[in-house]
């Protein structure tokens, strides 16, 4: 009698509450998705649910994921209350390795939660071209030997550079068809493109800091025959 007399105690708490006026609120029964292993260069997707527990209209006003690899959509944006939609939430994995956690943030007119979030997990496994043959064989196999870099603290104005080497470690001949930097403040010159199997080059990365503050994070994308 004393174990049931407890679970009424707690069950009548929330039926009060739901009683009073406490204007949208939202809810989901699952905050987090794993996905697992995929490997890279998969999309996946999932779709969470959230839940309108409040007795007046929610409105989302803006779905934001975490990084650019992810995008997110709700099926609907104005739920009366009891109401749900779900959140499509699709994560590109090309160009990423090892563990990943994501987040997408809700934000909608609930004064509790105002911004809502969610996660997700994954592991990105590298995968050969042809599985159980090296990916050196009959091909060009461009192999870069820093893919990070992190130049510190630098006074603003000031241009700071990079070299990199760039090797063929494939059995044709590599061909760099182009470099790209994703902006304009970051130059690149390349000593040469084509790279016999065994050969390296250089490449100079240089980052102009003039007219720009805070934390800078630019990339350096190269083109190659590579088939991986």
């Amino acid at each position: 009698m004393k174990i049931i007399s407890v679970l009424i105690g707690l069950f009548l708490i929330p039926a009060l509450v739901i009683g009073q006026t406490v204007g949208p609120q939202i809810t989901s029964p699952e905050i987090s998705h794993d996905f697992g292993d995929i490997n890279e260069g998969v999309v996946v997707t999932h779709e969470f649910e959230v839940f309108n527990s409040g007795d007046e209209d929610l409105v989302i006003s803006k779905v934001k994921a975490s990084c650019g690899c992810t995008a997110a959509q709700p099926e609907k944006d104005v739920l009366k209350s009891g109401e749900s939609t779900k959140i499509k939430v699709t994560f590109n994995s090309s160009r990423r390795s090892g563990k990943q956690k994501k987040s997408v943030y809700i934000f909608s007119n609930d004064k509790i939660n105002p911004q809502y979030k969610l996660a997700f997990t994954a592991n990105i496994v590298k995968k050969e071209a042809n599985p159980g043959v090296s990916s050196s064989v009959e091909s060009a196999r461009l192999v870069v030997a820093n893919k990070k870099h992190n130049f510190g603290d630098v006074a603003e104005g000031k241009k700071v550079d990079l070299n990199v080497q760039l090797k063929n470690s494939g059995s044709k001949l590599l061909s760099i068809d182009k470099v790209k930097s994703s902006c304009g403040c970051t130059a690149t010159l390349l000593s040469k493109n084509e790279l016999k199997p065994g050969e390296s080059t250089n490449l100079k990365i240089e980052l102009d800091t003039s007219g720009r503050k805070g934390t800078l994070l630019r990339t350096v994308t190269i083109h190659s025959n590579d088939p991986i």
